[in-house]
């Protein structure tokens, strides 16, 4: 069975200091996530990344427990988490000097810790640990080839530490992501890396529907600016033939095929509203293709979707209308899911 958990990060991704918006509270997306209703149903869980104004990496186990406390009493469960990889929240690039990739490291080894106490609470009893490169695309294409193989050493590493505490870990590729900004870029790193039991990718639909535009690697597009729903599915299934099998979590969302950025964040695969007159997607059968193999059965030992609503305003996030839609949305997709396995 699926459960479906709603984010918590686009309370603070791209909010904030030097942003357009305020941050929303954890105690508010929590809130937000425990209210929604959607014909009686309601969200399994949430997932989330472990960074301030939020979380703090660094907490005591009794504040982790207590946070812990908090979920469960609101009916939810915990999955996926995010590990704080990026300089500004005290990590450092995958691709950097040893400084940097030690601070990778230290990110990782910490998420892994603060998952441990979730799990031994069993708050958490499924999910992954959420990372990427933690530097851009412009310093990547300075030593391509030199660059992929830094962070294949970094993530093998990271892949390490993660086993050792019975964790596995998911790339996301994103266009904003060095060395992971084309489903091309993303494979090849994948296979250079070569631990696909402790290292795998997630898939966003917003940020997949980017790769087939080649919006930050032109050479890698597998549709043109305009298509045709046949070209759409050639392009889509070529792209998910080669990722799919390394997919081990997986974020529902739409795209109008622009790209935004707001606050620290850089400018990445537009996430928009689940009717959204400009979407582009067919969420229902896009999500299809990737969670079931070619054979017709769930990948990977997927036990969640989730709902990425990253740096959404908070106009929406505040909206019981929009968690009614999105939560309909994810019903729509685990039941199609379900029903062919």
């Amino acid at each position: 069975m699926l459960n479906v958990h709603n984010s918590l990060w686009p309370g603070i991704v791209g909010k904030g200091e030097g942003a357009d918006e305020p941050v929303i509270s954890l105690q508010r997306m929590l809130e937000l996530t425990e209210n929604a209703r959607a014909n009686g149903q309601r969200f399994d869980g949430v997932d989330l990344n472990v960074m301030e104004p939020h979380l703090d990496i660094d907490a005591e186990k009794k504040q982790i427990l207590e946070f812990a406390d908090q979920v469960s009493e609101r009916g939810l469960q915990i999955g996926s988490i995010g590990a704080p990889v990026w300089p500004d929240a005290g990590g450092g690039s995958a691709m950097g000097d040893q400084s940097g990739k030690q601070r990778f490291l230290d990110a990782i080894r910490k998420t892994c810790e603060y998952a441990k106490v979730l799990n031994q609470h069993g708050v958490r009893q499924y999910g992954i640990i959420r990372i990427d490169s933690a530097d851009s695309p412009e310093n990547w294409v300075n030593d391509p080839d030199g660059n992929t193989k830094e962070i294949a050493e970094t993530f093998r590493e990271a892949a390490k530490i993660a086993s050792g505490y019975g964790e596995r870990l998911a790339a996301e590729g994103e266009i904003c992501w060095a060395g992971m900004h084309s489903w091309r870029h993303m494979l090849n790193l994948l296979e250079e890396v070569g631990m696909p039991d402790s290292l795998g990718f997630q898939a966003d639909l917003a940020h997949t529907y980017l790769f087939l535009l080649g919006y930050n690697a032109p050479d890698h597009a597998l549709i043109g600016k305009t298509y045709s729903e046949e070209e759409f599915w050639q392009g889509y299934k070529k792209m998910t033939d080669a990722l799919g099998p390394w997919t081990i979590d997986f974020h529902v969302a739409q795209s109008n095929g622009t790209v935004f950025g707001s606050g620290s964040h850089d400018k990445t695969g537009r996430h928009c509203l689940p009717d959204d007159p400009e979407g582009k997607l067919d969420i229902v059968e896009c999500s299809r293709y990737w969670l079931l193999d070619q054979s017709g059965n769930l990948r990977n030992n997927i036990r969640h979707i989730c709902w990425d609503g990253c740096m959404f305003p908070n106009s929406a996030l505040e909206s019981e209308e929009t968690w009614k839609d999105v939560l309909q949305l994810l019903i729509r997709v685990k039941t199609d899911i379900e029903k062919r396995t």
